[in-house]
This record gives structure tokens, C-alpha cells and sequence, in this order.
């Protein structure tokens, strides 16, 4: 007997279908009319797929970018053509410079109208070709499980990162009559046993060796593991622009970020490395301090770089070994491999982690409230497992220098330095992992970009907690202003509203931090609410780094002084 051929379905329903048969939990969104169909087709899934209404195109694709991070599965993103999907291409960005799996769906024009400058009419292809590892236009319903398995296939595969799917509206209510497709099964790159006795080999005659973690695609598991090889080795590990969670911070061999506020001791040290393991990053322009502290195209430190896509090695530095391979199982490997003896370095080792540790100790600002205080308070009470988010700005920089990160999965940050990432990332993490504490930071100019996305943390009930380091100006602009154009401001300075107040208008908490004081009871206010918080914290606008005053920046500018870092 033959098996029953399919039923006849839409072009909505094998969309959703294709979601589900992959394990998307939710599906981030602002409603539009060009995808109807795909919406009716979700109504019918809600048992197995959460839509979340955002408020912005824009919030919704961090939404889904914060997903991929956290989950390592695609994050999916709908909108609707034209400016919603031109509103939603921040996120996609995001992605694709953080290699984060992502998913963005746009409903599309009816095929029957192209070409004539349509209503909200845009050429996907073309728009987001830079943006995106594949972009494509479903022409047939017929098609549509096709599409699917091979864009949750390619977003997956290699370096991880986004795809971009347009489906016309007469496609999602278009029928056919097709089998379904399973879900995506990626093929993992996995160290050659050569490759890692030659990476052992550049290790044992190595005085000076150094690790560099990040990138995309990591793992608990994968985290752990080059633990375990770091304490065999007794290596030094950096941590890559925000990507701080790959590797436990309160270990003794974790040796700081090398990313933007780099120390100085640090930076010198990666140049002092006669070998630098690099697992995972593609060592841009931010870990490297503008290709600096390593220099393209061969670099003067010998370098293992790790990647899981064969088209990233080599194209920036030539490698002295490139391992092509998932994090996974070289990090499985690294930790099976026999131990160098380490006497050589084991001084070299010791003296950066001491250096890290100097580094962390709270530095006095301008003003009532000391930031970096108000981070060591964070770091000595808030559970390990706790979600940090931010977005992007000079106000980052203490979160990332006072935060020790000691567990995977536990901070959200754009490596690609978007703004406006702080909010929406904490709403999505608060949505997924609702029994983890989740706070946010966002400078006063990041966290109204996507601000309205409070709506949406009081909707879903997404009791995040959102610090807003408030110092009246756009401040790293404002920093490197001074810096060129000493006392010619413009365009820099902020008036912004009532922070706390607007939070309560949103339905939220709202408390505003005058004092460092004021902070430790105004925070566990928050931890006891039900509600989402934002707490306002009024910075006094000289601090404008952990180390500098404005007025000293402008004053080194003006005497022709290179300004501190």
C-alpha cells in the first residue's frame, strides 16, 4: 500500500511548519500585512511557538540575535517588507559581525506586482547581499520546505550567522501539496589528529604563549573543556571583545578582555607572546586593537587560529597552523591532549593573572556615584548563572572591566558596536531563561533607541532589570570629539527625559541613583518586584571612562598630548 500523499497546505503553514520541525520556541515580530497568511499559520502553532510583538523592527531583530546567542539555535526574526525590513537590517548586521544564527523572515510584495516600484517595494537581494550569509526570494509554495531546511542549514554551518527570507504574500496563501523536511543536521568540522600533534609541537617551544577565546558557536561543554586544557598547560586566557562568558573569569589562569579599554598591561603582553592560541575569534578590528596588537598580514607572535570555516583562515593573518573545526570538538580535543611541560612560562602565566586581578579593583570618578563600585557590588551578589546585557557606548566599559563572567551563556553584547542592543537583548534573555536574573546596561543615548521595548518587557512579563547610565551626551563620540576637536562640541550633548519616570509610564519600576549608596537597596528592590525596573543612575558627565576626566582629555588635546586611553 502507498503511503497517502500530503495534504494540501499554504504557503504559511509549511513556513511555520518548517519552524517547528527545527525547534524555534519563539518567533520575535511586528505585524504586517504582507504576511498574513504566515501570522493565521501561527495562531494555529501556538502550542509550540511563542509569538512575540514587538515594537520595533529593530528590537525584534536583536530579540532574535540575543536568541541564536543564548540558544545557539537560529533566532527568528518576521516582519514586514519595506521598512520593516529596513528597520530590522540593524539586527541582521549585528549577527552577521557576532556570527550568530538568525532567521529573518520578510513578507514580500505579490509576485504579480514586481518591478513597478510597488507599494513598500524592495529589491531583498540587493539589500541585504552584504549583510547576510544567503538571502532568497520563495517564488512557489511548492518550494517553501525546501527554503527553509537549507536557510536553518546555512545559518548553522561554518561560521554561524543570518539568512534572510522573503516570501511574496501570495505565496503564504498560495496551497501545495508537498512532504515535509526534517530539521537541520550540520555537518561539524572536527580537528585533524596531525594538525593538533603540530599545535602541541609550537606549544612545548613556546616561553611566552598566550590563548585568545570568543566568536561565535561556543558551548558549556566547549568552555569547560579548554578550562581543563588552560590548568594542564597553566596558559594565560583573554577573552575577545564581548565574549567574556567563554572562559570562567575567576580562574586563575583568565587574564582579562582584550577588547575596547584593553589594559595596557594586557595589550603589551599580547605583543610580547612569541605564540598566540586564538579559539574561535576572527581577531577584528576591536580584539586587536586595530590590528595592532597583532599585526596583518603575518603577525610577529607565531599564531594557531582555530576557526570552523576554512574561508576565514588566512584571510586577514596568515596563520603558522589554521585548524579548521567546530569549538566543540577542538575544545574536546585540546582537552585529551598529553600536557607541554609549562616551567618556562609558569612566572609568565602568574604575573598577567596578577595584573587582571590589580586591574579589577574599583577606580574612584568624578561625582556621588562610582560606577566601578556599583559593578563590584553586582559581581559579589548577583547569582553566577545571571544574564548581563549591554549595549554599546563608553558606560560598557565598566561592565566589562568590574564583571567577572564565570559561566557560558550569561553575557549579551553586540562585538559589531550597535547601539541599542541593551534593551531588547535583556527582554529576549528574560522571555527564554525566566527563572535567571537579567539586568541590562544601556547609556542614556543607547537606551533610547530601542527604549520602547519596555512595552513589550511589561507585556510578557519580563521583569528584567535596566540600568541606564545617564551622563547627557552621546559619550564615546563625545570622547574621541575632545580628543580631536578639543572644545568644539556639537552634536554630542543630550537632554533626555525622566528615565524612571517614563519606566513607570511604560507600566515598569522606575528608581533614579543619585548616590553610590543609593544603589544596593534601590537594586534589590528591583530583584523583589515583579516588574521590570530601570534604574536611572546620574553620572557626573567628567567620568567619561574609568580612568579619564573629560576636562584632562581636552587639555591633553589641546597641548598636543596623546590622551589616555
Amino acid at each position: 500500500m502507498s503511503p497517502s500523499s500530503p495534504v494540501p497546505r499554504t504557503g504559511g503553514q509549511l513556513l511555520v511548519q518548517g519552524l517547528v520541525a527545527n525547534g524555534v520556541s519563539h518567533v520575535f515580530s511586528v505585524p504586517g500585512e504582507s504576511f498574513l497568511g504566515a501570522l493565521d499559520a501561527l495562531y494555529d502553532a501556538q502550542n509550540a511557538i511563542r509569538l512575540v510583538v514587538c515594537r520595533q523592527e529593530g528590537g525584534a531583530a536583536y530579540m532574535a540575535e540575543a536568541y541564536g546567542k543564548l540558544t545557539g539555535r537560529p533566532g527568528v526574526a518576521f516582519v514586514t517588507r519595506g521598512p520593516g525590513a529596513t528597520n530590522a537590517s540593524v539586527g541582521v548586521h549585528t549577527a552577521f559581525q557576532d556570527s550568530t544564527p538568525m532567521i529573518l523572515l520578510i513578507g514580500q510584495i505579490a509576485r504579480g506586482t514586481r518591478d513597478r516600484e510597488a507599494f513598500q517595494e524592495v529589491d531583498f537581494r540587493r539589500m541585504y547581499g552584504p549583510l547576510a550569509k544567503w538571502v532568497a526570494e520563495i517564488d512557489d509554495a511548492a518550494r517553501v520546505p525546501e527554503y527553509m531546511s537549507r536557510a536553518f542549514h546555512v545559518a548553522l554551518s561554518g561560521r554561524p550567522g543570518p539568512v534572510v527570507l522573503a516570501i511574496p504574500e501570495d505565496v503564504l496563501t498560495e496551497t501545495a501539496a508537498v512532504e515535509d523536511v526534517g530539521p537541520a543536521r550540520v555537518p561539524v568540522a572536527h580537528p585533524d589528529p596531525a594538525a593538533m600533534a603540530g599545535l602541541r609541537d609550537l606549544l612545548a617551544r613556546a616561553r611566552k604563549p598566550l590563548m585568545i577565546v570568543g566568536g561565535g558557536g561556543w558551548s558549556a561543554e566547549a568552555s569547560r573543556d579548554i578550562q581543563v586544557f588552560a590548568t594542564a598547560n597553566n596558559l594565560p586566557v583573554g577573552c575577545a571583545f564581548r565574549r567574556q562568558d567563554s572562559f570562567d573569569n575567576r580562574d586563575d589562569h583568565y587574564i582579562g578582555d582584550i577588547g575596547v579599554a584593553v589594559s595596557p598591561k594586557l595589550a603589551a603582553r599580547v605583543r610580547q607572546a612569541d605564540l598566540v592560541l586564538a579559539v574561535g575569534p576572527r581577531l577584528g578590528e576591536m580584539t586587536t586593537s586595530g590590528y595592532t596588537l597583532l599585526k596583518p598580514p603575518a603577525p610577529a607572535q607565531k599564531l594557531i587560529h582555530v576557526l570552523p570555516d576554512p574561508d576565514e583562515l588566512n584571510s586577514v593573518y596568515k596563520a603558522e597552523l589554521a585548524i579548521v573545526s567546530g569549538l566543540a570538538p577542538f575544545a574536546a580535543a585540546l582537552r585529551a591532549l598529553t600536557p607541554v611541560a609549562h616551567a618556562a612560562w609558569d612566572e609568565w602565566t602568574q604575573a598577567a593573572r596578577k595584573d587582571y586581578l590589580e586591574y579589577l579593583k574599583p577606580l574612584p570618578i568624578p561625582g556621588s556615584v562610582q560606577m566601578a563600585e556599583i559593578v563590584a557590588y553586582l559581581n559579589r551578589t548577583l547569582p553566577k548563572e545571571s544574564i548581563v546585557t549591554n549595549g554599546a557606548g563608553n558606560f560598557a566599559v565598566w561592565a566589562h572591566r568590574f564583571y567577572q563572567f564565570s559561566r557560558y551563556g550569561t553575557q549579551l553584547g553586540p562585538t559589531s558596536g550597535s547601539m541599542g542592543y541593551g534593551v531588547p537583548s535583556a527582554v529576549a534573555a528574560k522571555i527564554l531563561e525566566p527563572g535567571r536574573t537579567v539586568v541590562s546596561f544601556s547609556g542614556d543615548g543607547c537606551f533610547l533607541m530601542n527604549g520602547q521595548e519596555l512595552a513589550t518587557a511589561v507585556a510578557y512579563g519580563a521583569s528584567a532589570i535596566f540600568i541606564v547610565v545617564n551622563n547627557g551626551m552621546y559619550g564615546t563620540i563625545r570622547l574621541h570629539q575632545e580628543k580631536r576637536y578639543p572644545g568644539r562640541v556639537i552634536g554630542t550633548e543630550l537632554r533626555n527625559p525622566d528615565f524612571a519616570q517614563l519606566a513607570r509610564a511604560y507600566g515598569a519600576n522606575g528608581d533614579t541613583i543619585t548616590r553610590t549608596e543609593d544603589f544596593a537597596p534601590a537594586f534589590a528592590r528591583a530583584l523583589q518586584s515583579e516588574r521590570p525596573t530601570v534604574l536611572e543612575i546620574r553620572l557626573d558627565p567628567e567620568a567619561i571612562t574609568p580612568t579619564a576626566r573629560l576636562a584632562d582629555v581636552r587639555a591633553e588635546a589641546l597641548a598636543g598630548q596623546a590622551p589616555k586611553d
